[in-house]
C-alpha cells in the first residue's frame, strides 16, 4: 500500500460488542473487526460487564486489523479515537487496577440511592444543576450504592472511569474522561462544566479527586506506549485523542449536520437524537448537547433502554421454533423475523409491548418503576403477533421521545438510522410509518459508530478541519423508506392507547416494585 497516505482508526465499545475501523482519508475501509462481549447478572435489576474483557477484546480486534492492514498503513495512522456506551462505574485503584466490574448504565439497582440524592438537592435544582431528569442509569445513585454496599472496594478506589476513557487509559497511561461523556454522568454543572459540587456534597464523594480530568473531545490525551504497541500491533506514539460517547459518535457517523435532521443510534438500546436551533429548558423529559455547527447549533437526545436487547430478549428466552424455522428455510433468525412480522396487520391485533426492561426506562420516563409488558394476550396470539407487537412496542417508545424532542422544541424531518436495528426492513417501515417521516438507511461503513470516531480523530489532528463538510461529503445513504399510509393511520390511532394504558398502571408499577422490594 501506498506508504505516504495517511489513515485513521476508529474504535467503539458498545454494551454487546467492541468494533474497530481502519480508515483512509478519503473514507475508504482498510480493514475491520469485531468481537462480542458478555454480560453479568450478579443480582434483581444488577448488570455488569468485565473490564479485563473489555480490553482483551480491544487487544483481539488490533491485532487482527494491523496484521490485515500491514506496517506501512500502520506507520501512518495519524490519530486514535474511541467512543463508548455511558455511563459506567468503574472503580480503579491507586495502581490503575479495576477494584470491581464495571457497573454499566442498565443497571437499575439504585434506586433508593438515585431517589435519596435527588431529595437531598431539590428535584428542579438537581434538574438544572446537571441539565437532566434523575434516572438510576447516571452515577450519583450508582456511587451512593456502591459506597454503601461494598465499602472495602469503594475505599480501594482512587479514580472512577468510564469505558472508552479506561481503554484509552490502556493504550496510554493516562487517566482522562472527555466532556461529552463526562456531560452524561449527572455529575457535572452542564452551566459551568465542572463537576458538580452539590452532586459530590450529596454522595458524599469529592468529585474533584475521584473523577478523573476532564478533556474536549478533540484533544489529544496521550499516546501508544510501548507496552500497548507491543500487545496491539499498533505503533507506539500513536496520537489518541479523549473521544466521545457512543451518542455523539453515532451522531457524526449517520450525517447530522442541520436543522431538520434527526437520528437514531439503534443497538441494544437506542439513543434518538434530533436537531435543534436553541437549547432547550432544562425540566423538559430530553437532554440538550451543544454541537457548535452554525447549520446545527444543538441537539436534543433521548435514552430508550431497551430497544434490541428486546428483539434479542424474545430470541434467548422463546424464539427456540423461531430459530429451527429459520435454519430450514436457510434464513438468519433476524431475517426470518421480519418476515413473519409481516404475517400480522399493523397493531398486531390489539397485543401491545412496552420494552421497559431495563429496571426501569429512561427517556421520556425516566422512572425506575417501569417494567416491560405484554398487554392485550390472547389465545389467538401467536408468535407472530408477539414479534411484530415487539417491533411495533419499541417504536411507539421511539415515538415517544420524538413528541418530547418536538415538544421541546426540537426539528425533525427525517430519521437517519444506524446500528444493528437498521438492518431490519420490516422494523424500519414501521419507524416511517410510526413518524410520519423517512428513514434514512445509511450503507455499511456510513452510519457505523466507529466511523463517527473516525471522523473525530481526523477532526481533532487537523485532517478534515470542517467537520461539518466532511460529514456531508463521506456520509452515503444506502436506501430511503417511506412512511406506508394505511400504517400511519392505523398507529395514529393506537399511539394514545400506548400512552393512556401506561399512565393507569404507572402507580400501580411503582407499589408493585415497594411490595418485592419488602419480600
Amino acid at each position: 500500500m501506498n506508504s505516504e497516505k495517511n489513515y485513521l482508526l476508529g474504535i467503539d465499545l458498545g454494551t454487546t460488542n467492541v468494533k474497530g475501523n481502519i480508515m483512509d482519508t478519503d473514507g475508504n475501509l482498510i480493514a475491520t473487526a469485531s468481537r462480542r462481549l458478555g454480560k453479568i447478572f450478579p443480582g434483581q435489576n444488577m448488570i455488569e460487564q468485565d473490564p479485563d474483557k473489555w480490553w482483551s477484546s480491544t487487544i483481539a480486534i488490533l491485532k487482527y486489523m494491523t496484521a490485515l492492514a500491514g506496517d506501512d498503513v500502520v506507520n501512518n495512522i495519524k490519530g486514535i479515537s474511541i467512543s463508548s456506551q455511558c455511563p459506567t462505574l468503574l472503580p480503579l485503584d491507586e495502581n490503575g487496577e479495576p477494584v470491581h466490574n464495571a457497573i454499566i448504565y442498565a443497571d437499575g439497582r439504585s434506586v433508593t440511592e438515585t431517589n435519596e440524592v435527588t431529595e437531598k438537592i431539590g428535584y428542579d435544582n438537581f434538574v438544572k444543576i446537571v441539565g437532566g431528569q434523575p434516572s438510576v442509569a447516571f452515577l450519583p445513585g450508582k456511587i451512593l450504592w456502591f459506597k454503601r454496599n461494598l465499602p472495602e472496594e469503594f475505599e480501594r478506589t482512587a479514580t472512577i472511569m468510564q469505558a472508552n476513557s479506561y481503554l484509552n487509559y490502556k493504550l496510554t497511561g493516562e487517566l482522562t474522561i472527555d466532556v461529552d461523556t463526562a456531560s452524561r454522568t449527572q455529575l457535572m454543572n452542564l452551566t459551568t462544566l465542572d463537576w458538580a459540587d452539590e452532586v459530590g456534597d450529596a454522595i458524599g464523594v469529592s468529585l474533584s479527586d475521584i473523577m478523573p480530568p476532564v478533556k474536549n473531545c478533540t484533544e489529544i490525551i496521550g499516546y501508544v506506549t510501548r507496552e500497548a504497541a507491543s500487545q496491539t500491533g499498533l505503533a507506539e506514539g500513536t496520537p489518541v485523542v479523549a473521544g466521545c460517547s457512543d451518542a455523539m459518535a453515532s451522531m457524526y457517523a449517520i450525517g447530522l449536520s442541520k436543522l431538520g435532521d434527526a437520528g437514531e443510534s439503534a443497538g441494544t438500546s437506542s439513543l434518538i437524537f434530533a436537531s435543534a436551533p436553541n437549547a432547550s429548558a432544562c425540566d423538559v423529559p430530553v437532554v440538550t448537547r451543544p454541537v457548535g455547527l452554525e447549520t446545527m447549533p444543538f441537539v436534543y437526545d433521548g435514552p430508550i433502554g431497551t430497544t434490541g436487547a428486546a428483539i434479542r430478549w424474545y430470541v434467548e428466552q422463546m424464539g427456540e421454533a423461531d430459530v429451527a424455522s429459520s435454519i430450514e428455510a436457510g434464513k438468519n433468525i433476524y431475517d426470518y423475523m421480519n418476515k413473519v412480522a409481516m404475517k400480522v396487520n399493523p397493531g398486531s391485533d390489539g397485543l401491545f409491548f412496552y420494552p421497559y426492561m431495563a429496571g426501569g426506562e429512561r427517556a421520556p420516563l425516566w422512572n425506575s418503576h417501569a417494567r416491560g409488558m405484554f398487554i392485550g394476550l390472547n389465545l389467538t396470539t401467536d408468535r407472530a403477533h408477539i414479534i411484530r407487537a415487539i417491533f411495533e412496542g419499541t417504536a411507539f417508545a421511539l415515538r415517544h421521545v420524538m413528541d418530547s424532542i418536538k415538544d421541546a422544541g426540537g426539528v425533525a424531518e427525517n430519521l437517519r438510522i444506524t446500528g444493528g436495528g437498521s438492518k431490519s426492513k420490516t422494523w424500519n417501515k414501521i419507524k416511517a410509518s410510526m413518524l410520519h417521516m423517512p428513514v434514512y438507511v445509511l450503507d455499511d461503513i456510513s452510519g457505523d459508530v466507529p466511523f463517527g470516531d473516525i471522523l473525530l480523530a481526523g477532526h481533532a489532528v487537523g485532517i478534515y478541519p470542517d467537520l461539518s463538510e466532511a460529514v456531508k461529503k463521506m456520509v452515503k445513504i444506502k436506501e430511503v423508506i417511506e412512511p406506508i399510509p394505511e400504517w400511519e393511520e392505523a398507529y395514529d390511532k393506537l399511539y394514545p392507547y400506548y400512552i393512556e394504558m401506561y399512565k393507569h398502571l404507572d402507580g400501580d408499577l411503582a407499589r408493585l416494585q415497594n411490595t418485592i422490594a419488602s419480600f
